[in-house]
């Protein structure tokens, strides 16, 4: 018989951490606490495989669950010494989510389940805190009603307000239980309205709406699209465990209190405990930010045993888990529980500084420091912060809470279907709420950073805000949130959508206006960790530059050279679009040479100063790509004034414009092919590379190998016709100059009949490039210009886990590239093979190369970091 349900509780549990594809992160971690002896409420955890079987039998449960939870109830009100649905003694229960891979906030908890009016007298009795049980009781019908019956949040909402609004009551802790009781028949009534019958009193019948609800929370539109963010695998990980646990109460009295914490500083790393509470409160208290908390400092004061012991708890954690752990308690009548503990979701300059210090603690090795960190959140650390002396200029006009680090600026929205529709226009926004919830998570990833008027550091906008990097002020509660009026008030400042603000996520400060940014300071243990992420990868890193301040930052990133410098975006100069021009309407050899020769002197001091700054190391410069229709003007009034300029007739320039336009130009006259019709450009542009490695040779000794890049050959002959243009200028150059320098002619494999026949061009070059986004677009035959108009589309249903011009499609487009690589090295066995497209700095696809043999990666400059820990990530793991 299969096993659905696993006890936990009384020091011993069935499982451990090690199960948490069946028990989910969370029951694992119950688990694991039980049996390490932490004071963990007892409970049963309903195993993943139940959620499989529900989705995949019509919304049934298998046959042996009935029973099986039933002996687990048993097991429960025999270890409690209560009993579940019994008015006299009652257990209540607590039901909530868990996958494999962590999802905050994303998926649903019912707290207080088994209370009904005969439950509530008994509790009464037995407790003599009628307000307690009142609260308890509207808690759970809200609860009940919005994840078991889809009732939306805000009709329950408005019955409190009302409640307090007659009797003039501010906050909810001024609540009796006759006004707590005034609000449970008021929510009773919508239940009623709204479907037809009496809330349900049988506590068997609650607790199986309540699993079902938690399976349906799988896939609800939030956390279908946490897991599409964070790339959690739905083939690897499917489906939630649902934990039922016996409750302890936070909210019986001023000796009880619940908190959310974190064994170390979630923002900046510091190894120094981090956290909120709440007195007289429950869980969802704290992380919904419907009230702002207290520093976890201020609970010595409140309970110093429940906060020593606390810290003893925590301490015990981490030694065992070896990182920093995220950790829900409860105090009950003066005695804590852990509710949970998980991983703890950090900011990037947090994960760095949490993988050094546990290296230096001897908790962890490096190599188990290199895997802890997020690749792709590094990129927190690379971008500017707010300049303090343009922050002198700005009015401060509120100050929160900093509950994620970093700058943001940007337009003011007031929802999240706002934010995204504004940002998909190309604005920068800035999402201000009242607190977040989880249905805001997509306005939240698309907004430049988050404003939330109540809640705190532990709240759902500030864990959420850490997790994505995003910058975050919580809890700014001098600002008043008119959401009806798109507005927000500060005082007598007005601040309405669409107005721009800059948040600072370090200090808390919310500023009117755009405050200018200054370049980033790494702190040394991103430098630490560099250097262990050096010594372990074996794949090279270069960058993509097209200009020595590009290359300058690339190299301060530590590029280990150029492996994509694309020398169309020089022409674009001002002083020298004009010669490309001309160039262009040019009718006759003679006149493209005469413009050509005006652009040589230009060129060449580009790739001077490019050598130059890569200091010996390698510099691929690619030939000009793209089609000549993208330098000349489009508009009318833009080709009158450069006919002017040029000294012709609007007629004629125009003509000449039109004749350029292609219909599908990316698959036109581009790359390889204009150098076919024009091979006097391919020709300046080798002797402008030539002469200036030669110069830097002769004046300063330098030691260079230049690359020359043929774009967007599909045909070996491509190749060979190019070449016996090409060499004899090369050869002559280096004749003119009286130097001798080895140098590389190869190409980029970006068209998929130049991945099938490899080996026939791997005769005729010395390297290949994978130009990945040309490659992917011509592998799926999706414009990648267009294709954003559906393939969010095809995110959403699910037909691609990624987008493949984000991350390399290794099953198909990563299959012409290994059948590239095999067929070039199977005739140049030291054939060297690099990767240029955007793809360049995703971890996936770096890890991705370094398993099929690439030499090296290139990213754009301020990816180079990512890739370099990517590297190393992917060579710790393939060992």
């Amino acid at each position: 018989m299969n096993k659905y349900v696993y006890f936990f509780g009384n020091g011993k549990a069935e499982g451990d951490k090690d199960m948490k594809y069946i028990l989910g992160g969370k029951g694992a971690n119950l688990a694991e606490m039980t049996n390490l002896g932490i004071p963990v409420p007892p409970g049963v955890t309903i195993s993943t495989e139940v959620c499989k079987y529900y989705y995949s039998n019509n919304n049934q449960h298998p046959k042996e669950l009935k029973e099986q939870l039933d002996a687990g109830l048993k097991e429960l009100e025999k270890t409690t010494g209560k009993k579940f649905g019994d008015a006299k003694n009652p257990l209540l229960v607590s039901v909530r989510s868990g996958a494999a891979a962590s999802m905050p906030g994303m998926m649903d908890t019912i707290l207080n389940l088994g209370l009904n009016e005969e439950v509530v007298k008994g509790m009464i009795e037995k407790t003599g805190n009628p307000r307690f049980v009142w609260d308890s009781y509207r808690r759970f019908i809200q609860m009940y009603c919005n994840v078991v019956e889809n009732l939306e949040h805000e009709k329950f909402e408005h019955v409190i307000n009302s409640v307090k609004s007659n009797k003039g009551i501010k906050e909810d802790t001024a609540m009796s239980a006759e006004d707590w009781q005034e609000v449970v028949a008021g929510y009773k009534k919508i239940y009623k309205i709204e479907k037809g019958k009496e809330f349900p009193e049988d506590a068997h019948v609650q607790l199986i709406g309540a699993i079902n609800a938690v399976f349906g929370s799988w896939n609800n539109p939030r956390a279908i699209y946490y897991r599409q963010l964070n790339k959690i695998d739905e083939k690897k990980i499917f489906g939630t465990a649902v934990n039922v646990q016996s409750m302890v109460f936070g909210n019986m009295g001023d000796d009880c209190g619940t908190g959310v914490a974190f064994t170390r500083n979630p923002s900046t790393g510091e190894n120094k405990a981090y956290g909120e509470y709440l007195m007289n409160a429950q869980g969802e208290d704290v992380v919904a930010g419907i009230r702002t908390p207290k520093h976890l400092e201020a609970l010595k004061e409140d309970n110093e045993v429940a906060y020593k012991e606390l810290l003893a708890i925590f301490d015990k954690l981490e030694a065992h888990y070896k990182d920093m752990q995220d950790v829900e308690f409860t105090i009950e009548n003066g005695k804590l529980f852990i509710l949970q503990t998980r991983n703890g979701k950090r900011t990037a300059p947090a994960m760095v500084k949490v993988a050094v210090d546990l290296v230096a603690e001897g908790m962890i090795d490096e190599k188990t420091a290199l895997t802890r960190v997020e690749a792709d959140k590094l990129d927190q650390l690379l971008h500017p912060t707010l300049d303090p002396k343009e922050k002198a200029k700005f009015k401060v006009i509120a100050k929160g809470l900093p509950a994620s680090p970093g700058a943001a600026s940007g337009q003011v929205v007031f929802n999240a279907e706002t934010a995204v529709e504004w940002v998909e226009d190309g604005k920068k926004v800035i999402l201000v709420r009242a607190e977040t919830s989880p249905e805001d998570i997509a306005g939240m990833n698309a907004a430049s950073g988050i404003l939330t008027a109540r809640g705190g550091m532990t709240s759902h906008a500030a864990v959420v805000a850490r997790g994505m990097g995003k910058c975050c002020v919580s809890g700014c509660e001098a600002v008043v949130v008119i959401e009806k009026a798109k507005m927000f008030k500060v005082g007598d400042v007005e601040v309405k959508e669409g107005d721009v603000i800059t948040l600072d996520g370090s200090t808390g400060e919310v500023f009117l206006g755009k405050v200018s940014t200054m370049e980033a300071e790494l702190s040394g243990d991103f430098g630490k960790l560099m250097k262990w992420a050096d010594k372990y990868r074996t794949l090279n890193v270069r960058t993509n530059a097209d200009t020595p301040k590009d290359a300058k930052v690339a190299r301060e990133f530590g590029a280990e050279g150029i492996g994509l410098c694309r020398t169309e975006h020089m022409f674009f100069e001002e002083d020298r679009i004009f010669a490309i021009r001309q160039m262009i309407i040019s009718d006759t050899l003679e006149q493209r040479e005469a413009a050509l020769e005006k652009i040589y002197p230009m060129q060449k001091d580009d790739f001077k100063q490019l050598f130059e700054i890569m200091k010996g190391m390698p510099v691929k410069i690619r030939l000009l790509d793209p089609p000549l229709h993208e330098f000349v003007p489009k508009e009318d009034k833009d080709i009158e004034a450069l006919a002017k300029e040029m000294g012709i007739s609007f007629e004629s320039l125009k003509e000449k414009v039109e004749s350029l336009h292609e219909f599908n130009p990316m698959m036109g006259h581009r790359g390889c092919r204009l150098a076919v019709t024009f091979p006097e450009i391919g020709k300046m542009q080798v002797k402008a590379i030539m002469a200036a490695a030669c110069e830097l040779v002769k004046e300063k000794g330098a030691k260079i190998v230049p690359e020359i890049m043929i774009p967007l050959v599909g045909d070996v002959e491509e190749m060979i016709w190019l070449k016996s243009k090409l060499v004899p200028v090369i050869e002559q150059t280096m004749k003119d100059y009286g130097v001798e320098l080895e140098y590389e002619l190869g190409t980029m494999i970006e068209i998929p009949r130049a991945a099938i026949t490899a080996d026939e061009i791997a005769k005729e070059a010395d390297f290949f490039s994978f130009g990945t986004n040309d490659l992917t677009q011509m592998t799926y035959g999706f414009s990648r210009d267009d294709a954003g108009k559906f393939l969010k589309d095809y995110l959403r249903e699910k037909i691609m886990p990624e987008d493949p011009f984000k991350s390399v499609d290794q099953r198909g487009v990563g299959k012409l590239m290994e059948m590239a690589i095999n067929l070039g090295r199977g005739v140049k066995k030291e054939l060297h093979v690099g990767i240029c497209g955007e793809q360049g700095g995703d971890p996936d696809t770096v890890k991705f190369c370094h398993r099929i043999g690439l030499n090296y990666v290139s990213c754009s400059p301020y990816r180079v970091p990512i890739a370099r820990l990517a590297a190393a990530q992917a060579a710790v793991e393939s060992k």
